[in-house]
């Protein structure tokens, strides 16, 4: 235990009036390069900005598309497409590569981002 409170587990990035519909924003959340996502149903996302198929590191996955396949939520990569849940950062093209996932709450309008989700595998 570390002795934070539990207002610091949460960082407020923006608005959600401030977020575009399936359009990524970046924001440096505890030290993490983070891409956050907001979809058609006013959903709110955190993931890892990163993309693991790119050789670049300037190639985030903030800049990708979002869609649904079925009742997931995705963001496809901008450098080669590759779909990630928005909900676990997992590649829905090859299920051994991630990105971290971000618990995300919305409180009067702000966006809060806490800490990395646990991998649930």
């Amino acid at each position: 235990m570390t002795g934070r409170g539990a207002a610091e587990e949460w960082q407020p990035v923006c608005r959600m009036a401030e977020l575009e519909v399936e359009r990524g924003v970046t924001a440096l959340v505890h030290g993490q390069a983070i891409a956050i996502f907001r979809t058609a149903d006013d959903a709110v996302y955190a993931l890892g900005n990163h993309d693991p198929f790119a050789r670049h590191a300037t190639a985030g996955i903030a800049r990708g598309i979002v869609g649904r396949r079925g009742d997931v939520p995705f963001v496809a990569s901008p450098a080669h497409r590759h779909a990630f849940d928005l909900r676990t950062g997992r590649c829905l093209d090859d299920l051994h590569v991630s990105v971290p996932a971000y618990d995300v709450k919305v409180v009067e309008g702000v966006v809060l981002i806490g800490h990395r989700k646990v991998d649930a595998a």
